[in-house]
C-alpha cells in the first residue's frame, strides 16, 4: 500500500494505482472525459490535469502513478485554470445545438462547461464540421461534436473484441470512423452510446423520442439470455422508450448486449395482443376475459371428459417466470397430468431419468473471467451469449487458454488455442477422444458409462493437446453450450463431460439458454416432478410426456400427440427443435389454449388466445444461469386487456375448481417455491447418474443440416424488435456449404436452390465457406422462411 494525501485528505492505495483511483476511493471527483475504468489509460483529453507537488507542470490524474507520500491537489488554482484552458479548447470546435441533441440533460460536456467553461468564446472563426457516419440501425452519428475522447475505439479493441472505430487524421483534422463501407455490427455496439460522453454517438431508435429529464426510471431484468443483466428500463407516458445497463459486477459489470438493449421496440409492437380472442364456428372472436377463460375451461373439461386428463399436455418457454412456470405445471398436475416441460429446442431426454439436479453454469458468472483453460463444446458463443463470451476475452487476455469444439467456425473475435470443426454427428467422437486422452495422461480408469464406447474412438493430436491444457492449467472449465443443448446427443455429450470434469478436475457447465432455463427446473416445469421439492431427484413420482414426445419428435403420424395444448409465452412454429412437426401437431389438436403477448401464426392452430404481459408489465423472477435469484416488478401497465400470466393461471385454475390457486400477489408464488434459498442453492447440480455411452452417432454419408439459432430470433419480443431486425446479424436466412459439397452435387455458389428435409422443400439462395465440414449444410432455424423443414440437425438435401 501506498499513501498520497488529495486535497488534504490522507488515502492508502495499493502499489501501481493512479491519482485517479485513489480520488474515486476517497469520494473526491475529478473532471475526466477519456477516463473509464473499464477501459485502459489513453489520457488524450487531459480534463484531469491536477497539481503534483514538485511537479513541473499539472499532470493527467487519470495516466499519473501514485508515488509514496505524494501530495496532490485537484482544485487548487494551477489545476482549475489548466482543466478551464482544455475546456475552452474543446468548446472551440463544438457546436451549439444542446437543444436539439439526445445527449442534453445527460452530457458530461455540458455539466462540466458549466464548471469549467467561460460564457463566451475568444474565437470568432468559423467552426469545423465534420460529415456524419453510417454506423448501421442503431446507432446515430453526430460527428461534429465529438471530442476524440477514443472511448469508443477503446471499447472496440478491448471489450467488444474487434476494432470497429478508429481514428484517421491529425490535429483538427481528427475524426472518428469506420473502415471503408463498414458499419458497426459488434452484438456490444450500443454501450458506446453509453461511453460516448458527448452527443457523437446516439441511440437510432431513440432519438428525437424523449428528453431524459421526461423518463422515469426503473430497475428490471434481461428476458433473453441465461446471464439475466440487470436493466434500468426508461419509461415516458407508459411506453418503454429506453433499455440502459444497471450496474451489477457479479452479472454484467456495466455492460449490455445489443439484444438486451434494443429488444423493448419488440414491446411496442404492432403485433401485440391487446384483448382475448376465441374461435367459434371456424372465425376468431374478440371477447372480454370472463367469456375468454370460460371457454378455456370448458374446452380442456371437454378433453378431459372425452380422453382423460392425461391426453393434455402444457409447453412453456424458459423466458417466462419463475411464477408463471409454477402456476402452469401446478394447473396441470391439479388436472392430473404430468404432461408439462420447457424444453422446446431439445431433442435428447434420456438424462432425465439419471438428472442428481438442475443442469447450471457450475460456478459464479464473475469466475469466468479467471479460468486459466476453457472448453467450450458446441455453441455460437458471441451470439448466445454476447456477455459470457465478453469475460471469456478478458480471461484469454490474462493468459487462459481457449479450446472449442463445434460444426461452425464462430469467430470468437480472441486466441484459440485449439479449435476442431467436425459435423454434428462427430462432436460426440471428438469429446470421447479428450476424455480418453485425459484418462492416459491422469494414468487412470475411464468411468463405467464410456468405457464401451473407449474402444471404438482412436485419439487425434488435437484432442491429446485439449485434455493437456484441462489437466496443466488450472483452474479450468468445460461448459456445454445452446448448440449441444439441442444436439440429438445431448445426454452423450453430457455424460462424457463429466467424465472428463471428473478424470480432470474441471468445472463442468451448461450454458443456459434463455432467462430462466435453470428457474424452470426449480418451478417444476418438466415431466418427472411431481413438485417443487422433488426436482433434485428425477424419475421420482409419476412422469408424464417430455416436450419432444408432446411435439410429436421421431414420430411421422399427421395425427396430434395430446388432444390438447396449453402454450405459455410461445410460438412452437419458431421455437421448436422440429418446426414442420410441431406445427402439425398443433394443427391436428382438438383444442389449443394459447397465452401470449403476440399474435404472429397462433390464430392458424389455437382455439382460445389469452394476451399476457411481457416481463416489463409483470412482476416476477428470472434464475440465471448461476442460480442467481432475481426479482423484479413491472415497470408499465399492460395496454388494453392485457393481463399478467400469472393472473390468466390463477383465475384459469379456480374456473377448473383446482385447490390452492388463492395468490393476491406474484411474491406469494415465489415465496411457495423458495422457501429456502439454501435448500434451492443445493438444487444447483450438473451431475448424472451412470448413463451409457453406445451409440457415438457417426456420420452415413448423408447431408447433415446445422441448424442454430440467430441471435435476434431466439425469442418472441426479439424477433419483434424492428431496429434489431435490420442488423447485420438479422439479414434473411441464406443456405451455406463447403465448396466441396457443393461441387459434388453440382451446385455453384450464389444460386437459388432447392432444400428438402422431411417431405418438405423451400428455395433459397447458397453460398460458399470453406470453413464448414464436408457434407454439412448451414441453415439457420426459426426464421419463418425455414420453418417449413424440419428438425435442427438431421438429413438434408440439396438440388438445383
Amino acid at each position: 500500500m501506498i499513501n498520497i494525501e488529495i486535497d488534504g485528505k490522507q488515502v492508502a492505495v495499493t502499489q501501481g494505482s493512479t491519482v485517479m483511483d485513489a480520488a474515486r476511493q476517497i469520494g473526491v471527483y475529478i473532471p475526466h472525459f477519456c477516463y473509464h475504468k473499464k477501459l485502459s489509460i489513453a489520457a488524450n483529453c487531459r480534463m484531469c490535469l491536477v497539481e503534483v507537488e514538485k511537479a513541473p507542470k499539472p499532470l493527467p490524474a487519470c495516466a499519473t502513478p501514485v508515488a509514496e507520500g505524494m501530495k496532490v491537489s485537484t482544485h487548487s488554482q494551477q489545476a482549475v485554470t489548466a482543466q478551464k484552458g482544455v475546456m475552452e479548447f474543446l468548446l472551440i470546435n463544438h457546436p451549439l445545438d444542446c437543444p436539439i441533441c439526445d445527449q442534453g440533460g445527460e452530457c458530461q460536456l455540458q455539466d462540466l462547461a458549466v464548471g469549467y467553461g467561460s460564457s463566451g468564446s475568444r474565437y470568432q472563426e468559423a467552426k469545423r464540421a465534420v460529415t456524419n457516419k453510417n454506423l448501421g440501425p442503431l446507432i446515430s452519428t453526430d460527428m461534429t461534436r465529438c471530442i476524440h475522447c477514443t472511448r469508443c475505439v477503446r471499447f472496440g479493441q478491448e471489450i467488444a473484441g474487434i476494432m470497429e472505430l478508429g481514428m484517421a487524421g491529425r490535429g483538427e483534422h481528427s475524426e472518428i470512423l469506420t473502415f471503408v463501407g463498414k458499419t458497426v455490427d459488434s452484438e456490444l455496439s450500443g454501450n458506446v452510446i453509453d461511453l460516448c460522453p458527448v452527443g457523437a454517438l446516439v441511440s437510432k431508435p431513440f432519438r428525437y423520442s424523449a428528453r431524459t429529464w421526461e423518463l422515469s426510471r426503473r430497475k428490471s431484468i434481461s428476458a433473453h439470455c441465461g446471464l439475466g443483466s440487470n436493466l434500468v428500463v426508461q419509461v415516458k407516458n407508459n411506453r418503454v422508450m429506453r433499455v440502459l445497463p444497471r450496474e451489477n459486477e457479479a452479472i454484467n459489470e456495466c455492460w449490455l448486449s445489443d439484444k438486451d438493449r434494443f429488444s423493448y421496440e419488440g414491446l411496442n409492437s404492432e403485433d401485440r395482443l391487446t384483448a382475448p380472442m376465441i374461435r367459434k364456428s371456424g372465425e376468431w372472436e374478440v371477447c372480454d376475459w370472463q367469456e375468454a377463460l370460460a371457454f378455456a375451461a370448458e374446452g380442456i373439461r371437454n378433453v378431459i371428459n372425452e380422453h382423460g386428463a392425461q391426453d393434455i399436455g402444457a409447453l412453456g418457454s424458459a423466458h417466462s417466470t419463475l411464477e408463471e412456470l409454477y402456476l402452469l405445471q401446478k394447473l396441470m398436475r391439479g388436472l392430473g397430468s404430468h404432461n408439462i416441460d420447457h424444453r422446446v429446442r431439445q431433442s435428447d431426454f434420456r438424462a432425465d431419468i439419471v438428472l442428481q439436479g438442475t443442469p447450471w453454469l457450475g460456478m459464479q458468472i464473475a469466475e469466468v473471467s479467471q479460468l486459466k483453460s476453457i472448453l467450450v463444446i458446441g455453441s455460437t458463443l458471441r451470439k448466445d451469449h454476447p456477455l459470457l463470451a465478453q469475460r471469456i476475452r478478458q480471461a484469454v487476455k490474462q493468459g487462459a487458454q481457449l479450446s472449442v469444439i463445434n460444426p461452425i467456425v464462430d469467430d470468437l473475435l480472441t486466441a484459440l488455442a485449439y479449435q476442431v470443426i467436425v459435423a454434428p454427428s462427430a462432436m460426440l467422437g471428438v469429446v470421447l477422444q479428450i476424455l480418453k486422452a485425459a484418462a492416459e495422461i491422469k494414468n487412470t480408469s475411464v468411468p463405467e458409462q464410456a468405457a464401451f464406447a473407449m474402444d471404438q474412438v482412436n485419439i487425434s493430436e488435437n484432442a491429446r493437446e485439449i485434455a493437456a491444457s484441462i489437466i496443466e492449467h488450472s483452474p479450468a472449465a468445460v461448459f456445454l453450450g445452446n448448440l449441444a443443448q439441442h444436439h440429438p446427443h445431448y445426454a452423450d455429450l453430457f455424460s462424457a463431460i463429466q467424465a472428463i470434469s471428473e478424470i480432470t478436475g474441471a468445472r463442468f457447465g451448461v450454458l443456459g439458454e434463455a432467462a430462466n432455463s435453470v428457474g424452470a427446473y426449480s418451478a417444476g416445469a418438466i415431466p418427472w416432478s411431481v413438485g417443487v421439492e422433488s426436482t433434485s431427484k428425477a424419475g421420482s413420482g409419476k412422469s408424464g410426456l417430455n416436450a419432444g414426445q408432446m411435439l410429436g419428435l421421431g414420430t411421422s403420424e399427421e395425427e396430434s400427440v395430446c388432444s390438447a395444448y396449453v402454450l405459455l409465452n410461445l410460438e412452437p412454429e419458431l421455437d421448436s427443435y422440429d418446426t414442420h412437426r410441431a406445427l402439425q401437431v398443433m394443427n391436428h389438436a382438438k383444442f389449443v389454449v394459447s397465452l401470449s403477448s403476440y399474435k404472429g401464426d397462433i390464430p392458424s392452430y389455437a382455439d382460445v388466445i389469452l394476451p399476457i404481459s411481457p416481463f416489463t408489465e409483470t412482476s416476477g423472477t428470472f434464475v440465471n444461469t448461476e442460480g442467481r435469484i432475481q426479482s423484479f416488478q413491472g415497470v408499465v401497465s399492460p395496454p388494453g386487456e392485457v393481463r399478467p400470466a400469472w393472473k390468466v393461471l390463477r383465475v384459469l385454475g379456480n374456473l377448473l375448481d383446482l385447490e390452492g390457486f388463492d395468490y393476491d400477489s406474484s411474491e406469494q408464488v415465489r415465496a411457495e417455491i423458495i422457501s429456502d434459498k439454501e435448500e434451492f442453492a443445493q438444487n444447483l447440480n450438473n451431475s448424472l447418474g451412470v448413463l451409457s455411452i453406445k451409440d457415438l452417432g457417426q456420420k452415413n454419408g448423408k447431408i447433415e443440416r446445422i441448424g442454430e439459432i440467430p441471435i435476434y430470433q431466439a425469442d418472441p419480443i426479439v424477433r419483434r424488435a424492428m431496429s434489431l431486425q435490420k442488423t447485420h446479424d438479422a439479414a434473411p436466412p441464406a443456405a451455406f456449404a463447403s465448396s466441396a459439397l457443393l461441387s459434388k452435387v453440382g451446385i455453384l455458389a450464389g444460386e437459388v436452390i432447392r432444400i428438402s428435409q422431411q417431405d418438405e422443400e423451400i428455395h433459397l439462395m447458397i453460398s460458399a465457406d470453406d470453413n464448414l465440414p464436408d457434407d454439412c449444410i448451414r441453415l439457420a432455424c426459426a426464421y419463418p422462411q425455414t420453418s417449413k423443414l424440419g428438425a435442427m440437425f438431421g438429413e438434408i438435401k440439396l438440388a438445383k
